[in-house]
């Protein structure tokens, strides 16, 4: 009986390896989508978020204030489903610090996770906060900063995990009933359920590579199932759980890299690495399509694509690259997708949000007139 339940723990755990032959998705990047004051600068855009009305709200590292290392740099910035600049949201806020994560609910509230305060901050659609996780140190204890390096390697040991702290929370989700989902994150390396008043439930997970262990749960979604999707960067590849935590399954994304791709940051090495954050197909983000049908979207840094994804893991198709150009991307870092052919992209390192407008049936088109 040991075997046997050994045997199908293997099972499980198999990764759903994609197909390498995957067509691209025709799409357009909307140039100069988003009009706001010429005063105004962005940052690093953190995440991005779109509400049932259309309304864009961004999370971007600007307007920073303290010292050059170590200072604040959060900004939530909404605007109209036409691009035009509405307002700022949660302005000098207590809880802001270094904006990770936002997301919008079914009741269109608004969810900032922020990586430096460890904090998950609830909005109403007005601006209002009405729900505050975790707890930001104060001001007077002397932070102390874990060196990641030394967590990865096991030079050091993780920290405890405690309820209802966090400890570099990266994202959040909920399912129907409206419980919580929180990766957390960085260094906790786990899943955090929490109940739709607050009240914390379980968590699960611990830093590792073996299934339903993370290097870096970067990104988290639910799907009408309710299963949950982590985002485990650091061991390039996605697990499945079901609501409860138990562990599903592993999807991996296994389409090579392109000839001559190369990194937009750092030395590009001879040959692409197959595990961590800069490996082909190493997922950076989770964006659940709406509706009865779902697609899975996710992206790599290298080279620079995003994929869309049945849920049971086969790639149907990919767009984009690594770079500085519309249709480039420097570290996409959050999607949200509020149609299967409408995306908005948070391109970190190129400081702005692309919106982007797919067209797979021209891609399917063009495929038949070649045959």
């Amino acid at each position: 009986m040991r075997r046997l339940f050994t045997v199908l723990l293997m099972l499980l755990a198999a990764p759903a390896f994609a197909q390498q032959s995957v067509p691209e998705i025709p799409f357009v990047s909307v140039p100069d989508y988003f009009q706001y004051p010429i005063e105004m600068h962005l940052g690093e855009m953190g995440a991005v978020a779109v509400n049932s009305k259309g309304h864009v709200f961004m999370l971007s590292r600007s307007n920073v204030t303290g010292p050059l290392y170590g200072s604040i740099a959060t900004q939530v910035l909404e605007f109209d489903p036409n691009g035009k600049y509405v307002r700022e949201i949660g302005k000098n806020l207590y809880g802001f610090g270094y904006g990770h994560g936002i997301r919008v609910d079914r009741q269109d509230n608004l969810w900032v996770v922020d990586k430096g305060t460890n904090m998950v901050v609830k909005f109403s659609p007005a601006g209002r906060v009405t729900m505050v996780l975790g707890r930001k140190e104060e001001a007077t204890e002397e932070h102390e900063y874990p060196h990641l390096p030394d967590l990865a390697s096991g030079k050091v040991a993780p920290p405890s995990h405690r309820d209802n702290y966090f400890n570099q929370p990266t994202d959040v989700a909920w399912d129907a009933a409206g419980n919580i989902y929180i990766s957390d994150g960085y260094v906790n390396s786990r899943v955090a359920k929490i109940d739709k008043n607050g009240d914390w439930i379980k968590s699960w997970g611990a830093r590792g590579s073996q299934p339903g262990q993370f290097s870096t749960a970067h990104n988290i979604g639910v799907d009408n199932q309710g299963n949950v999707y982590v985002a485990d960067r650091g061991n390039a590849r996605i697990q499945v759980f079901d609501g409860e935590g138990k562990f599903l399954r592993i999807i991996k994304i296994n389409v090579p890299a392109p000839p001559g791709a190369r990194f937009v940051l750092g030395d590009t090495p001879a040959t692409p690495p197959t595990t961590g954050t800069m490996a082909p197909g190493s997922p950076w983000t989770i964006c659940i399509t709406p509706g009865p049908t779902q697609y899975l979207y996710t992206n790599d840094a290298f080279p620079g694509r995003i994929y869309k994804l049945t849920l049971d893991g086969k790639v149907v198709g990919m767009l984009g690259q690594a770079g500085r150009q519309l249709k480039q991307f420097n570290w996409a870092h959050s999607l949200a997708c509020p149609s299967e052919n409408e995306l908005y992209v948070a391109d970190l390192n190129n400081w702005r949000v692309q919106k982007l407008i797919l067209d797979p049936e021209k891609g399917r088109r063009d495929d038949s007139a070649t045959r």
